[in-house]
């Protein structure tokens, strides 16, 4: 008889994030009092996997987060949340990190997209704004789901654009960070984002490496991680 791998704090997540997007949706669509009641009830039980996953004790502030994301109608239909990171070299072969003024991780420039922009115009506007260099998108290099890889606590696409220097002087944003650089593969500061898939998604593009754009590789099934598609 096979052997059942231990399920992940990643997964509980995901699955826990997967059960509220649910329930939420069908708030925003049921005027049903008693599927309501139903889909509130799975809300509570997606709250406590979560909270047994991360070790979170405010359950009730997470219910109160998702309650106030549920709108009437289409609106209500939730899906994951949109960032756009860039990925930006200079002629030593070093990558533009910054230090996170929220969690103290070194990152590439990344924020979430905003209304209006096109996402090649948020890596721009992400970079100058977080360490004031100025840069133009190259190419999309890969598309990341946050939960799935491990690094993000909510439903989260990463868009992920390999760009170009152009010009501008080293200057983290006052609020949004705590330093900023350029680093090689070798001399990375600490501590670094988790995953591997990142870095080398990213040195692979400032070494001028020709790469189809990468994804998340479909599971089957889809709720199930098979172990060679685990977090990386």
């Amino acid at each position: 008889m096979e052997a059942h791998r231990p399920v992940g704090r990643e997964e509980l997540v995901r699955w826990a994030e997967a059960l509220a997007g649910l329930a939420r949706t069908g708030l925003g669509f049921t005027e049903s009092l008693y599927e309501r009641e139903r889909f509130e009830e799975i809300l509570k039980v997606a709250a406590d996997i979560r909270a047994v996953a991360v070790g979170d004790a405010a359950v009730e502030l997470r219910l109160d987060a998702w309650h106030e994301s549920v709108r009437a109608g289409v609106p209500g239909y939730v899906t994951p949340k949109v960032a756009v990171a860039a990925v930006v070299g200079n002629e030593q072969g070093e990558m533009l990190l910054t230090q996170r003024a929220d969690s103290g991780v070194w990152l590439y420039p990344v924020g979430w997209a905003d209304v209006g922009y096109s996402p090649s115009e948020i890596a721009v506007k992400e970079v100058f704004e977080e360490t004031g260099i100025e840069c133009e998108p190259l190419r999309l290099i890969a598309v990341l789901d946050g939960l799935r890889l491990g690094y993000a606590p909510l439903p989260l696409y990463s868009l992920v654009f390999h760009c170009r220097m152009l010009g501008g002087t080293l200057k983290g944003h006052p609020l949004e960070t705590r330093a900023v650089g350029f680093f090689g593969r070798d001399a990375l500061p600490r501590p670094v984002a988790p995953g591997a898939r990142w870095l080398d998604l990213s040195f692979a593009a400032i070494r001028g490496e020709d790469r189809p754009c990468w994804f998340d590789p479909p599971r089957a099934p889809p709720w199930r991680s098979a172990p060679e598609l685990g977090s990386e």
